[in-house]
């Protein structure tokens, strides 16, 4: 199948990258594949136990460093595991996220911080994110949920929305308003701990209804004077927006590596069914119109390909700004849309059936335009870089 080949051919692929590369691949073929065709199309949760084997295989602490329990290695190799995850299934390759994008979260003593951290790398202690509102999409600076501060503990009041596998995790990263009485005090994460298959004591919610993005759930959450203790060793309060925003650029290529890894299940899943298919006597991949659909998706999925590994390789050597990293969002968001699409053209009345999985890389594909950031969002920061900030109307 063609992505059996493209990757080892990269720029920068080593031989330990070829090796993680193939331990997701199979991981993929063999556990998640499987899981996602049988769960998705029941609208169905994945087993907690598939957390605990991508543990076992280092999935959540590929960038978190060596001496803290991870395996030391970079954006590439977590862009890697993601794609190939991604092609089982988009949820299951979001999974992974849950400690290699909240490692540098984790405040305390050196001592809770290494202990934490090292759960965290074996998937034993992960985390969800809480951002957005009701009222709030992208616009994070704005919230509303109020933390007050009582003594020693803050109380937090208010709603949330998007938080997905709220119930999963061992903590919930809750972005508040600081309530502080002069409409100044910013903004502050609070890190909320719970046992995990539960929401916080205190919390309610109910799961939002998505038309894909399934396997697990995303819930809309209310906090109701939920008490937390102050975290001594945190960051000061006022400038909690700012603390969700580092991280971004991992946390962009890694989507563009999911857009990558649905687009490219897609295509091979359409090159199959038009070598199977038979019409008017020939395979439709006889076919010049297919032919050059799936050459025109062919080429779409590569220039992603390529810009992904290059952007990854600016990280891990700490060259790349946010200019780059919302650029290969962007861009893999709007290839995995059209290239799932066309993949389903292909299949024809097939493809819009739950028989064939193109329907699913279809919808996930459809989300990565909004989350992380929309593709507008990502227009925007790019040609403020270009053009610099509107000005206004002159004269």
């Amino acid at each position: 199948m063609v992505q059996q080949s493209e990757a080892a051919h990269a720029p920068g692929m080593t031989e330990e990258r070829v090796m993680i590369q193939q331990l997701a691949r199979d991981f993929t073929r063999d556990v998640v594949r499987p899981l996602a065709d049988r769960l998705d199309p029941e609208h169905a949760d994945f087993p907690l136990e598939l957390i605990d084997q991508m543990g076992e295989l280092g999935f959540f602490g590929i960038v978190i460093p060596e001496e803290l329990g991870g395996l030391g290695l970079g954006a590439y190799e977590y862009c890697l595991v993601t794609e190939e995850l991604a092609k089982g299934w988009m949820s299951v390759a979001s999974v992974p996220a849950r400690g290699n994008a909240f490692f540098r979260t984790i405040s305390g003593s050196d001592e809770f911080k290494r202990e934490k951290i090292a759960l965290m790398a074996q998937g034993k202690y992960i985390g969800a994110a809480a951002f957005s509102e009701p009222n709030t999409g992208s616009d994070l600076s704005n919230v509303s949920c109020r933390a007050r501060r009582e003594g020693d503990e803050w109380v937090i009041t208010g709603s949330k929305y998007w938080c997905t596998f709220a119930d999963g995790v061992d903590f919930i990263r809750v972005l508040c308003r600081v309530d502080d009485g002069t409409g100044k005090g910013g903004t502050v994460n609070i890190h909320v701990h719970k046992p995990r298959g539960q929401l916080p004591e205190g919390v309610t919610g109910s799961p939002i209804p998505k038309i894909g993005y399934f396997g697990w759930k995303t819930w809309e959450l209310f906090f109701d004077g939920v008490r937390v203790p102050v975290d001594p060793y945190a960051p000061e309060p006022g400038r909690g927006f700012q603390d969700a925003a580092f991280g971004l650029q991992l946390a962009r290529a890694q989507t563009a590596a999911r857009s990558l890894g649905v687009a490219q299940a897609a295509l091979d899943h359409a090159i199959e069914y038009a070598k199977e298919r038979i019409q008017f006597g020939q395979p439709i991949s006889d076919f010049q119109a297919i032919r050059f659909k799936i050459a025109d998706m062919a080429t779409q999925v590569e220039a992603v390909r390529q810009l992904l590994y290059h952007t990854c390789d600016e990280i891990d050597s700490g060259r790349s700004g946010k200019i780059k990293t919302s650029m290969i969002k962007y861009l893999a968001a709007e290839m995995a849309e059209k290239v799932t699409s066309e993949a389903m053209q292909i299949l024809g009345g097939a493809g819009y059936t739950t028989l064939h999985p193109v329907e699913r890389f279809w919808r996930d594909a459809r989300l990565t335009k909004i989350f992380e950031g929309t593709s507008e969002i990502q227009l925007r920061i790019v040609s403020d870089a270009m053009l610099g900030k509107p000005v206004g109307k002159k004269g």
